[in-house]
């Protein structure tokens, strides 16, 4: 399941702003593709979408979107219906029904590197582009029991929760007076009832 939306950047001229357009995958928190174009536009993201899917191989079950024109247009919902993929919809007024897509914005604007503005389209695109290198590839998720999207997608995740878990109990076992049940749930990686069947497998 894919979900995207549309964010403005500020230019560096006074009511100007650059189109940013930005796919990410629920499951692991991938931003699978983007774009940054001078307006809003289904026909700009049914490129977008084309240009993904040809270049991922890959084509989801599930887009999901916000009601904004480009989300609801005639030309992007043609083409994935043309692939069978299944349309979904915000509920209107309901930002949280988008709320991976909206986390994302966040954690890309209150970065400590945002610009206050973008020069010029060209600058827009390069930056994001770095960045969102960054967030695929570095940025540990608090969603995703911090590890990077990169990682949950390639499967290495579950290694690291492993290891995680087995340095969590180990030391639970050490010294057990140090380590309440509300500190455990909270930095176990695995489910509370499987870290503790673990906990008995160490001991």
């Amino acid at each position: 399941m894919w979900s995207w939306d549309i964010t403005w950047l500020k230019a560096d001229v006074a009511g100007l702003f650059w189109y940013a357009y930005t796919i990410i995958d629920l499951f692991d928190r991938t931003i699978v593709g983007w774009t940054i174009e001078t307006s809003e536009s289904e026909e700009h993201a049914q490129r977008l979408f084309s240009r993904v899917i040809r270049d991922m191989g890959v084509c989801p079950d599930i887009v999901h979107a916000d009601n904004g024109n480009p989300m609801r247009g005639m030309t992007l919902a043609v083409f994935l219906d043309s692939l069978a993929v299944t349309r979904s919809y915000s509920r209107p007024r309901c930002s949280n029904d988008n709320a991976f897509i909206e986390s994302w914005h966040k954690t890309l604007k209150y970065s400590v590197g945002y610009p206050r503005y973008f020069e010029s389209l060209s600058y827009a695109r390069r930056w994001y582009a770095d960045f969102v290198d960054w967030y695929n590839t570095e940025h540990l998720h608090s969603g995703l029991g911090y590890v990077t999207p990169l990682q949950r997608r390639s499967g290495a995740a579950q290694g690291i929760y492993n290891k995680r878990n087995q340095t969590i109990a180990e030391a639970r076992l050490s010294n057990p007076l140090r380590w309440r049940l509300s500190k455990t749930m909270r930095y176990c990686a695995l489910p509370v009832k499987a870290f503790y069947r673990s906990l008995g497998a160490v001991a």
